[in-house]
């Protein structure tokens, strides 16, 4: 009974420091400048800047680790578009409207929209190959 439960404190203990190390590692993540080929958004450019093209919107702040990790690969997303399809960036602590205008709840939120309307919305970290998949299909 007590080996069990010294190997289960062990475990925990373990956990715990793995989980407080991941922490660290991800606030320490740079901020990564975005790519001229990447819209600013704005609670006054939006409409103009989504219609008559396909966007890949991504809701982020510069508080979140996630988001942080995103910039490289919205980068290269961008630079790989052509036509009309480009990848634009709402900061939602300055634009806050526009999050709750699109129930933004978590960041980062990559949003597709085709002429102007939210055509779907993907939560959370992805992979450059998916996110340009997405896109391609629309």
């Amino acid at each position: 009974m007590q080996t069990s439960l010294i190997i289960t404190l062990a475990i925990l203990a373990f956990l715990g420091a793995l989980f407080i190390v991941a922490r660290v590692r991800m606030k320490n993540i740079p901020l990564v400048a975005d790519s001229d080929k990447i819209l600013t958004l704005t609670d006054k450019n939006f409409q103009h800047q989504t219609k008559n093209r396909l966007v890949l919107v991504d809701f982020w702040a510069s508080w979140c680790a996630p988001c942080r990790m995103m910039a490289p690969v919205l980068n290269d997303v961008a630079s790989e578009l052509s036509g009309d399809s480009h990848v634009g960036k709402v900061n939602i602590e300055q634009f806050q409207s526009l999050a709750q205008k699109f129930q933004v709840r978590n960041i980062p939120t990559m949003i597709l929209f085709k002429n102007g309307r939210e055509i779907n919305r993907f939560v959370g970290v992805k992979s450059k190959e998916f996110l340009v998949q997405q896109i391609q299909k629309s």
